[in-house]
């Protein structure tokens, strides 16, 4: 079945825009939840449960109508098997620049679908591994002030000025930006969604 609408349980402008790439209109509906610490999960479990209880809360809110998939999704950094969350502050932005830098890491990002056509969700992860270059002070300090670091994992986004600070990806670029696009179109395909045809558009 052709779609053209999805609910988008997040105010992430990323995924905002990678959801129109793909011709959809977005209905944006964030909820309430802020992703706490949860103890004794790895960071990839950790992103699943935040993804998972995210989607539990926007189904709640707004059940999904025939044809009106919901999708929830998580990012996090991790670095030596510790979870890097958005920054508190400017300090804590340059804190974790200085730890990734000359270092590589995984970013992992869980993902949850839900459709009125199906009773059970669709819940993923995806992971990518990111290196940074060995960083100056003065090119964290540069781009902190850039203001980009507070609302994304690890202090930093990919798609952004910090593109000059990465060596290389092993793995899904979508993914670090935070939602990776192959595993999600999949994953309609198996709620029974097709994208919608541009060319009809």
């Amino acid at each position: 079945m052709r779609f053209s609408q999805i609910v988008l349980a997040s105010a992430s402008p990323r995924r905002y825009e990678l959801l129109r790439t793909l011709g959809l209109e977005v209905e944006v509906a964030p909820t309430d939840y802020h992703e706490p610490p949860i103890a004794d999960l790895t960071p990839a479990e950790l992103a699943l449960a935040h993804a998972a209880e995210k989607l539990r809360r926007a189904v709640l809110h707004r059940p999904p109508a025939n044809g009106v998939p919901i999708v929830a999704a998580d990012t996090v950094v991790d670095l030596a098997g510790v979870a890097l969350g958005k920054p508190r502050d400017r300090t804590d932005a340059v804190s974790m620049l200085e730890r990734l830098s000359g270092r590589e890491h995984a970013v992992h990002t869980a993902f949850g679908v839900a459709a009125a056509e199906r009773p059970e969700p669709i819940l993923e992860c995806a992971t990518t591994r990111v290196r940074f270059y060995l960083l100056e002070p003065a090119e964290i300090a540069e781009y902190v002030a850039t203001g980009e670091p507070f609302d994304k994992a690890g202090g930093y986004g990919i798609q952004g000025r910090a593109a000059a600070l990465i060596e290389g990806i092993e793995g899904d670029f979508y993914t670090v930006m935070g939602l990776p696009l192959a595993r999600f179109i999949r994953a309609l395909r198996r709620l029974g969604f097709a994208l919608p045809d541009t060319n009809e558009r």
